[in-house]
């Protein structure tokens, strides 16, 4: 006879249910900011003496930069001599090329009151981590700067994300000039049609018209 072999019940793991990474996030373009919401953000800013981060508010608007490539600006690609130059260029991260953009007055004041400030030498960061190990602020930290303005001012921080400083000044210029090839060499993207899904323009157009037209 063979001898009776015990059998272990069959072993089962139970597994955590999953959550989608996009749980209680709104999805999809983070909207830009306003020009009365600009001023709002940027007025408390001054008035609570925070000069970094009215520096980094400045500088994501005039510079219409991705977040990977504003954190990473160095001060010897934004000065000529001891001055906050008024047209700068970098190499994007993404599509490894030039991108031009201007630096108005507010925003090379606040910067160099901030690199004064903080003593930085040509070959600093702009924006150097406080993090020990990390040579620049992480795109999560200037996210979140970001969206504690935003929630300052009144708005709801889910809407907003660093896509929202790119895309702000992109959007007013295109509003107030019609000029899409303007804008596409401004956000330094390589097809037009690039700039149309970005901005979703034909959606705010088509709904422009819309409520102009009176039945």
């Amino acid at each position: 006879m063979e001898p009776n072999v015990a059998i272990s019940p069959e072993v089962t793991t139970a597994r955590p249910a999953r959550v989608s990474w996009n749980k209680g996030k709104l999805i999809g373009q983070k909207a830009p900011l306003k020009l009365k919401e600009i001023y709002a953000v940027r007025t408390r800013l001054q008035m609570g003496n925070r000069v970094r981060e009215l520096a980094l508010f400045n500088l994501a608007i005039d510079s219409k930069l991705r977040g990977c490539d504003l954190v990473k600006l160095r001060v010897s690609e934004i000065t000529h001599g001891s001055q906050i130059a008024p047209r700068a260029i970098v190499m994007q991260q993404k599509t490894q090329r030039p991108v031009q953009f201007e630096l108005t007055e507010p925003t090379r004041e606040s910067t160099l009151a901030w690199i004064t400030k903080a003593q930085l030498k040509t070959g600093d960061y702009v924006f150097p981590s406080r993090v020990r190990g990390r040579e620049h602020i992480s795109t999560r930290q200037y996210e979140r700067l970001l969206k504690h303005w935003v929630k300052e001012i009144g708005l709801d921080p889910s809407a907003y994300g660093t896509h929202s400083m790119r895309r702000t000044k992109a959007t007013l210029i295109y509003r107030r000039t019609k000029n899409l090839r303007a804008v596409q060499l401004l956000l330094g993207h390589t097809k037009l049609e690039s700039t149309v899904r970005y901005l979703g323009i034909e959606v705010d157009d088509a709904l422009e018209i819309a409520e102009q037209t009176e039945i």
